[in-house]
């Protein structure tokens, strides 16, 4: 991997030491982006240039020194800074390190010291910005988690009531319920076990996404016959839809993980008829090429808002449109967690009131 080149600006008023200094930075490979004598300068030059790192020095032309200028350029775009001097009396110090440092050359220094002052300053940089992304991504996995839980309790919370109903029914009358009346309450138990379980399920996925702990078990399978079952189920499920499959092939073998997949297929027919609450169709077009297959999964139903389609598949979002149809805002963000597992891209065309088609492309074989 070819190395980054390091952009250094050098904020010194002495012009012969500046050009200097600039001469032995491009012998040691460095690319010095700029040389300026003040302050105010080095501000105005960092917007412009966006430095790597800045070497500067603490005795500025101007109303402003060295120091007061690191601070602000630090807090602006957070640039590290090698201070320079030709005094290394307490005082100064004590002011330079009470700005953000990440270095320090006493005036006159050797081509050596430089080096290795830069180098040590750069490696230090690259570990704070290391830690930091740690500390964010550390952030937002809890934020998920508090969030997942609270999503898990509200959408547990129905089930569970709906399954205490109903046994208590059976237990305190059981002997005065007809047998068809036992079933359908023995059928909604199972449905309520079924969508904790759904759901469960979506959040562990999400969990173990953002961790990066998921590992993928692929193998081969017909994909046709595999979404010929999956349309015969949902066709079972709804009365007001018709889901159709059509494929330009009807042997089509590919090698992936089946249970990640179906979360792709699961989210993308159970949207397609939720979302289209007056019924209609919900078509499946595969089209299989040679090293991978398009699926396109159409509906009829209320559409996707224009201004919400940039954060589609962000976590816990649902579009303004939704009104009063239930869900909780994971089932795409898992969509597109599954399909990039896969090695794939997703897209989306949609036109509020006039239906939605995701486009789901993936390799046949997973790597």
């Amino acid at each position: 991997m070819e190395t980054k080149q390091v952009k250094i600006l050098i904020v010194e008023d002495e012009l012969i030491a500046a050009e200097s200094l600039s001469l032995d930075l491009e012998k040691l490979g460095y690319q010095v982006c700029g040389v300026v004598n003040s302050g105010e300068k080095a501000i105005e030059k960092v917007s412009k240039t966006n430095p790597d790192l800045i070497l500067m020095d603490i005795m500025l032309k101007g109303k402003m020194d060295g120091i007061t200028a690191a601070q602000v350029i630090y807090s602006q775009h957070k640039t590290p800074i090698i201070y320079l001097s030709a005094y290394g009396d307490n005082e100064t110090l004590s002011r330079a390190k009470s700005t953000p440092v990440y270095g320090y050359l006493v005036k006159p220094y050797k081509i050596v010291d430089v080096s290795t002052t830069i180098a040590m300053a750069w490696a230090k940089y690259q570990d704070d910005l290391q830690k930091e992304a740690d500390l964010c991504a550390e952030k937002k996995l809890n934020q998920i988690k508090t969030q997942a839980l609270a999503t898990a309790s509200h959408d547990l919370r129905t089930p569970l009531t709906n399954i205490l109903g109903y046994t208590e029914l059976i237990r305190d009358y059981g002997d005065q319920i007809s047998p068809d009346k036992k079933e359908r309450y023995f059928n909604f138990i199972k449905s309520a076990v079924f969508k904790m379980t759904d759901s469960l399920e979506d959040l562990l996925l999400i969990s173990k996404a953002e961790e990066g702990k998921i590992t993928l078990y692929p193998q081969n399978f017909n994909l046709v016959e595999y979404l010929s079952i999956i349309v015969d189920e949902y066709n079972n499920l709804t009365d007001d839809h018709e889901i159709k499959l059509n494929s330009n092939q009807e042997n089509y073998t590919v090698y992936l993980d089946q249970k990640i997949l179906n979360h792709i297929l699961n989210n993308l027919l159970s949207n397609a008829i939720k979302y289209s609450p007056e019924g209609g169709k919900v078509t499946l077009n595969l089209l299989c090429e040679k090293h991978q297959f398009v699926l396109e999964i159409e509906d009829e139903g209320i559409g996707i808002p224009e201004d919400y389609q940039a954060k589609l598949f962000t976590l816990f979002e649902r579009g303004s449109n939704v009104g009063s149809i239930k869900g909780n805002g994971l089932g795409l963000s898992i969509v597109k967690k599954a399909v990039e597992l896969h090695g794939g891209k997703i897209e989306v065309k949609s036109q509020e009131n006039e239906g939605t088609k995701f486009i789901v492309t993936i390799p046949i074989s997973l790597q």
